[in-house]
């Protein structure tokens, strides 16, 4: 498909008003997405387990203007609270889909929304939150369209995601998105996630995360300015060829269960992300000293006990620790006694994977 296929055919009559409700995962990348290009085309493909507890609620009601309107009207509150500073980034998102959703500036928006877990921690609320008010934009869209089936409906709304937020794409569906085109990967491409198409072994199918929060507040860097770092950076081409080569043995990882090669790709992933950003101009480090006592850890951990159970990070300082049903309470009292420490305020989320987006009503 391609960005035409988006664009609506016709202007359906509009629904008066209306409220819709979605409930929307984060997701967290096996293979990262670091650096893109114009339009939120990613720079290289990722892939990613879709969450199932750490998620994004949005409520968004509307109202028809019947004067109609030159600008985009919308009010925005964040867990109860007006939240004018988030207000910048709706305005672009808007801008940037206003052509695949003529309708926008049609209506008086009320967006109400609230994260299960803390913002801007290393979990990718942008992803979840910029997935679920799109999906709520794709509603109003099948009222206009009823006949819009139901594949069509998820591509549009990864696609609109996208242009909020890259990682977003992969947030509408679980259990395990690609996004981004590979060669060897049918069916995938740079505009929107699409569900892994091949053979996954059970034991990736019940895989946890929890997420040791080692850092709550904001980050000195955002996601955004990192990934424009990308673009001169010295490393960037050999880097984006690397998660090429990494998806293609996912492949046979993922066919086998092969737990111990899935760990080195996951985790060199992980760290790969980081050693971009501490090699890029100028350079900068997201990871905090308990990230590091927490990686050690698994590390010691890993190799006494030879329980499968590795780390990846976000673009944070905190840690996911992933790892399979089959070792859950093994793993959960390692964490319990050597890796709560490390967590500001004792604070973690047990999660596990997830089957993606759910509308309320």
């Amino acid at each position: 498909m391609t960005e035409k296929d988006f664009l609506p055919s016709a202007c359906e009559e509009l629904p008066l008003s209306g409220k819709v409700t979605w409930k929307v995962p984060s997701n967290i990348a096996l293979v990262k997405y670091w650096g893109k290009r114009a339009d939120q085309i990613p720079a290289n493909p990722s892939i990613s387990f879709t969450l199932d507890a750490s998620a994004t609620t949005t409520s968004l009601s509307y109202e028809k203007s019947e004067l109609g309107s030159s600008k985009f009207s919308f009010e925005l509150f964040f867990e109860g609270k007006s939240k004018e500073d988030f207000k910048p980034k709706i305005q672009t998102f808007f801008e940037r889909v206003e052509k695949y959703l003529p309708f926008l500036k049609s209506y008086h928006f009320k967006i109400e929304t609230s994260n299960s877990f803390p913002h801007s921690s290393g979990i990718a609320s942008s992803a979840s939150g910029m997935a679920a008010l799109s999906l709520c934009l794709m509603d109003i869209e099948k009222k206009m369209n009823p006949t819009m089936d139901a594949i069509f409906f998820k591509r549009k709304a990864s696609f609109l995601a996208r242009l909020g937020s890259g990682s977003a794409s992969r947030s509408i569906e679980g259990d395990l998105i690609q996004w981004g085109r590979h060669y060897s990967i049918n069916e995938s491409s740079d505009l929107y996630g699409i569900q892994y198409p091949y053979k996954v072994d059970s034991v990736f199918k019940n895989f946890h995360d929890t997420i040791l929060l080692v850092h709550k507040g904001q980050k000195k860097v955002s996601s955004s300015v990192g990934h424009n770092l990308m673009h001169d950076h010295p490393y960037a081409e050999r880097r984006f060829a690397q998660a090429h080569e990494n998806l293609d043995k996912l492949k046979t990882i993922f066919e086998e269960g092969n737990l111990n090669r899935f760990i080195d790709i996951v985790e060199s992933e992980a760290l790969t992300l980081h050693a971009m950003m501490m090699t890029s101009m100028p350079y900068f480090i997201l990871m905090k000293p308990d990230t590091l006592e927490i990686i050690n850890k698994i590390w010691e951990y890993r190799a006494l006990t030879k329980v499968p159970v590795c780390f990846t990070l976000d673009a944070g300082a905190n840690v996911h620790v992933l790892y399979p049903e089959s070792v859950k309470e093994k793993v959960i009292q390692f964490i319990q006694d050597e890796l709560v420490v490390h967590c500001e305020k004792g604070h973690y989320i047990c999660d596990r994977i997830g089957n993606g987006a759910k509308k309320l009503y």
